[in-house]
């Protein structure tokens, strides 16, 4: 699924325009990555957690050439899946009983 299929099918599900179904999903993302940046978690009870996660200095390998090189440490997005998401995927999208 695309993002505008996703619009399309908040906007149906919500019965909302596409276009305000899309600007909520801009405004969403935005807030989400906003708060990551800033150092924060954001929890979606049942759908997951984002949260940034510090990534330690390491070496690499150039897999042209085989020359090892230095990667600098960084901060980077991290998302967890909640148990509702995680049982969902496992079910293949099975409602419970």
């Amino acid at each position: 699924m695309n993002k505008s299929e996703l619009i399309e099918a908040l906007a149906t599900k919500a019965e909302l325009s596409k276009t305000v179904a899309g600007r909520a999903l801009d405004v969403l993302v935005e807030e989400i990555v906003t708060a990551v940046a800033k150092g924060d978690s954001v929890t979606l009870v049942g759908f997951g957690t984002f949260k940034s996660a510090d990534r330690a200095a390491r070496e690499g390998k150039n897999p042209k050439t085989g020359e090892t090189l230095k990667i600098k440490a960084t901060t980077v997005p991290k998302f967890s899946a909640g148990a509702s998401f995680k049982e969902q995927v496992a079910n293949k999208g099975k409602a419970k009983k």
